[in-house]
């Protein structure tokens, strides 16, 4: 066995061994190598979370108010690329933000996740350096999802999405919608 496939094959262990058992996260296995190694995941999240805002059109004008707008469900890739896990082969986490029908589905609306333009859905980790398996990014991510862990300042490590962030400071937290357990929201199907 190779040390790719040996990696390969710990991830897939430490993921079962995280995951089996919760109901809030989900995972299946989307693609393997020729040895049958998972190189992609499909990691579902049934998370109560925001999934946009409304009067989206306006995000940013003074006077109108972003109420969040949440949903129950969320799915994320997981990709490995064929370098992984050398340094220039760093998994890639994103949310879809289309079904398999090319439908627009809810994804996360965080600061640290892309919301707009042709990387949405993109996660940003912050952690190259201290990257250590994959379960530790599923699990960071969920923290994303309950605002648990946020990172909204124009400073480094920076947010992935500029407007998201913007909006965390000038509305969320001023108005107490930050964490998630305050206030009642408007629902999409997840």
């Amino acid at each position: 066995m190779t040390g790719r496939d040996r990696r390969l094959q710990y991830e897939w262990q430490k993921i079962e061994q995280g995951l089996n058992g919760r109901n809030d996260i989900r995972y299946r296995v989307i693609r393997t190598n020729a040895e049958g190694l998972p190189t992609a995941y499909r990691i579902e999240y049934r998370i109560h979370s925001i999934a946009s805002v409304t009067d989206i059109e306006h995000l940013g004008e003074t006077n109108v108010s972003n109420r969040p707008i949440m949903a129950d469900r969320f799915t994320m890739l997981i990709e490995l690329p064929d370098q992984y896990p050398c340094v220039d082969g760093q998994p890639v986490f994103r949310f879809l933000t289309q079904d398999d029908e090319g439908k627009p589905i809810p994804h996360p609306w965080h600061p640290n996740i892309r919301y707009f333009g042709t990387f949405a859905g993109r996660v940003c980790l912050n952690r190259d350096d201290t990257y250590t398996d994959l379960i530790w990014g599923i699990l960071r991510v969920k923290s994303y999802l309950t605002y648990e862990r946020y990172h909204a300042m124009n400073t480094p490590p920076y947010p992935e999405d500029q407007q998201v962030a913007a909006w965390v400071i000038r509305q969320a937290e001023p108005n107490g919608w930050i964490p998630l357990d305050n206030g009642e929201w408007l629902m999409v199907n997840g």
